[in-house]
């Protein structure tokens, strides 16, 4: 009788494990890889525009457009710990592509962008502290959506962009944060525009892709001892407004944008730079096709890479797996040019963006590890 006891508690024991070890395989990949669920609206609805994290946690959201040639000066400032947007100071100029940085002294530079149909040189700095933007020194030349990148001197790059419509550059320049001015550096070898621009371990810049007449493969180095800029290997795929992200490991991860049939090629490919060897490898493709992306992914806590925009599916790049895994729930539409910001909790804001019309929104989302 015992036994017969003993046997019925092993055999309840083991059932009761099996189930455990189904329910698990059951559940989607999805909830490993994370949740997005709607946040509290912006103040306007946006898309261009740029966020930055603040060092009390809160996030600047300025700039942008509501619709092509409607641009804001306006500023708004989003506070996680009650989940709300609120007014902040307005910038000096209307514009949208610009560039933000958040410098070492808690200030934030905004420069560059579109004022129309082209570039402005102006610049100007926002401080936390009162609120308020104040223009600066202006930059060598006009550039509308020029990549910028926070070296490891607190110096920072600003590199291509268009001076007009359809007028790319190959040259690049300095922000001095001593001085508050900027001075040319050596010039890229190809010029471009929505390129991916990402700081590497040993403290050089990898341009990748943009377009200049079409989307191109090309990528370089800049290396801030020198000044100079030198062509390494060369993207898989021609491709702009795509997005890239530094790897635990010091690698570079590529992934989506659009071929030079813009809205009707979208990429879902991926590939990784190795800066070890200078070359790109292909990587798995992501779940879903995109273009028009935040130009940095964000490095998640887990050493993950997130990829949110032009899809209505967020996902994140596991670098261990070498796999995309797509996020529960999704975003309302896929919206292009949107912004996404990691706060200080490791979640990550995401907001505004436009689907297939100019006609931004003020919509946003919190994805959650």
């Amino acid at each position: 009788m015992r036994s017969s006891r003993l046997f019925l508690a092993a055999f309840f024991t083991i059932t009761f494990a099996l189930a455990a070890l189904a329910i698990r395989a059951a559940v989607p990949v999805a909830s490993r890889a994370g949740s997005v669920a709607p946040a509290a609206p912006m103040l306007e609805p946006r898309s261009g525009q740029t966020a930055t994290l603040l060092p009390d946690g809160k996030v600047l959201i300025a700039g942008g457009m509501r619709r092509n040639q409607d641009f804001y000066k306006s500023a708004e400032l989003y506070d996680p710990a009650t989940n709300k947007f609120q007014p902040t100071g307005e910038m000096n100029q209307r514009r949208v592509g610009q560039i933000a940085v958040l410098l070492r002294s808690g200030k934030v530079l905004i420069a560059g962008g579109w004022i129309g149909q082209g570039g402005t040189d102006s610049a100007e700095l926002y401080d936390p502290a009162t609120g308020k933007f104040t223009m600066i020194a202006k930059m060598t030349i006009a550039r509308g959506r020029p990549s910028a990148t926070l070296l490891a001197d607190g110096d920072v790059l600003i590199a291509g962009g268009e001076v007009r419509d359809n007028e790319p550059v190959s040259s690049a320049e300095i922000f001095h944060v001593k001085t508050l001015s900027f001075q040319g550096t050596g010039s890229m070898h190809r010029t471009r525009i929505a390129h991916t621009a990402t700081v590497l371990k040993d403290g050089r810049v990898l341009i990748a892709g943009g377009y200049a007449d079409s989307p191109i493969s090309s990528a370089e180095l800049y290396d801030p001892k020198r000044g100079t800029f030198a062509e390494t290997g060369s993207l898989g795929a021609a491709r702009c407004k795509h997005t890239a992200g530094l790897l635990p490991d010091g690698r570079v991860l590529i992934a989506g944008g659009s071929d030079s049939r813009g809205w009707n090629g979208n990429l879902s490919s991926a590939e990784i730079y190795d800066p070890q060897t200078g070359t790109f490898a292909a990587a798995s493709p992501m779940n879903d096709s995109r273009f028009k992306l935040p130009d940095e992914a964000v490095q998640l806590p887990s050493g993950k890479l997130l990829i949110a925009g032009g899809s209505k599916e967020v996902e994140v790049f596991d670098p261990v797996s070498g796999k995309f895994l797509a996020a529960a729930g999704q975003m309302s539409d896929r919206w292009h040019f949107m912004s996404e910001t990691k706060l200080h909790d490791g979640s990550v804001l995401l907001a505004g963006g436009y689907a297939n019309s100019d006609q931004a929104t003020a919509q946003a989302w919190i994805y959650r590890p």
